[in-house]
């Protein structure tokens, strides 16, 4: 049905007047982002397109290539990578996501589970922390396959000390959505562990997120961590 064809009093803006804006369904809020459509189909058609092939939980995953070729708009596909965004963001200061104190492995998860979940490449961070284990800053130190013999204690370990950090957590995912530590994990654990002994930097923990869970190596005491 075209959006003409719709009773003006049952169009979206006017459903929101009268009912407020929980009263409208996914593919109606997405139309109102978009106010319009194309020459093809209208703002509700092509939400109700895209919502068939991703549900919103899933509008993170997406690149831009996905959404454009699906949609046929850059524009459209801008505004729902933004509004993705706007998802992680939000749901971050809802768990105190900024300038949180770390005190446990479920704040690290907390913290990354959003950013890390649908990711399709590994991505290693050093939480760097202060004495009183709040964040001072996120440092992104690798990109891609993590490999023991590529994680030199030195890049992981220089923004400790640029930022005069008391310890660090490594944080990193697996594309898989599993959170079990391989083999090359814990090689790389263990190097920054001793590392982090002789240069007074203490590494806390390496947190793994999953796609629904995570691990904690501190929680596994067999791996020196304490």
């Amino acid at each position: 049905m075209r959006l003409k064809e719709i009773p003006w009093f049952n169009r979206p803006w006017n459903k929101i007047k009268r009912n407020g804006i929980s009263s409208l369904d996914d593919a109606e809020l997405l139309s109102v982002i978009f106010i319009r459509g194309n020459v093809d189909e209208n703002a509700i058609e092509i939400s109700n397109k895209l919502l068939t092939k991703y549900n919103l939980n899933r509008f993170a995953e997406c690149s831009l290539t996905e959404l454009k070729d699906l949609i046929g708009d850059e524009f459209k596909a801008y505004q729902i990578m933004s509004l993705a965004e706007l998802f992680i963001r939000y749901s971050k200061l809802q768990m105190n996501g900024y300038t949180q104190v770390i005190k446990s492995p479920q704040d690290v998860y907390n913290l990354f589970h959003d950013e890390l979940r649908y990711k399709k490449k590994e991505y290693l961070f050093a939480l760097l922390l202060d004495a009183k284990k709040k964040v001072i800053k996120k440092h992104l130190i690798s990109k891609g396959i993590l490999n023991a013999s590529l994680i030199h204690p030195r890049e992981v370990y220089k923004p400790a000390i640029v930022e005069s950090a008391h310890s660090i957590i490594l944080v990193h995912n697996h594309p898989s959505g599993e959170s079990q530590p391989s083999e090359r994990d814990i090689a790389i654990t263990q190097n920054l562990l001793e590392a982090g002994e002789l240069l007074g930097i203490k590494l806390n923990d390496h947190v793994i997120v999953g796609r629904s869970d995570y691990y904690s190596f501190k929680e596994h005491p067999d791996f020196g961590l304490r």
